[in-house]
């Protein structure tokens, strides 16, 4: 019973807070429950080693790269004008894309790839890339 009036007297707290009918007090002492003074308390854990890039062996046509990046929140896929011609015959289509990079410089891409076949284990993922000379 204790637990549901503490509830609603937060509630309220927050209601009002919230509807800005109570102004919040930098000086104030707000009591909390036993679960949310433990959960507070709990010491952090520590900081771990640094994993490094995440790595995988795929497959392009005839052409094995054993460290590929992967980046599972990219937004695009590129790949090296010099790269692409060690792969042979890939349709290249121009694009007006630019890329801002990092420290602000505006770089012109080559071109577009179409469902390129790249080879991870034994399976085949069509993608697309965007090509540029690097």
């Amino acid at each position: 019973m204790e637990a549901l009036e503490q509830m609603s007297q937060y509630a309220k707290f927050m209601k009002d807070l919230l509807t800005k009918k109570r102004k919040f007090q930098d000086e104030e002492t707000i009591e909390l429950e036993a679960g949310c003074s433990s959960i507070i308390k709990k010491p952090l854990p520590g900081k771990s080693k640094d994993l490094g890039s995440f790595t995988i062996l795929i497959s392009i046509g005839e052409v094995s790269i054993s460290k590929a990046l992967l980046d599972l929140g990219a937004s695009l896929n590129l790949i090296p004008l010099s790269f692409l011609k060690k792969l042979g015959k890939i349709e290249v289509k121009p694009t007006r894309i630019t890329l801002q990079l990092a420290d602000k410089s505006i770089k012109y891409l080559y071109g577009v790839t179409k469902d390129v076949f790249v080879k991870v284990d034994k399976f085949f993922f069509p993608d697309d890339f965007v090509v540029m000379d690097i």
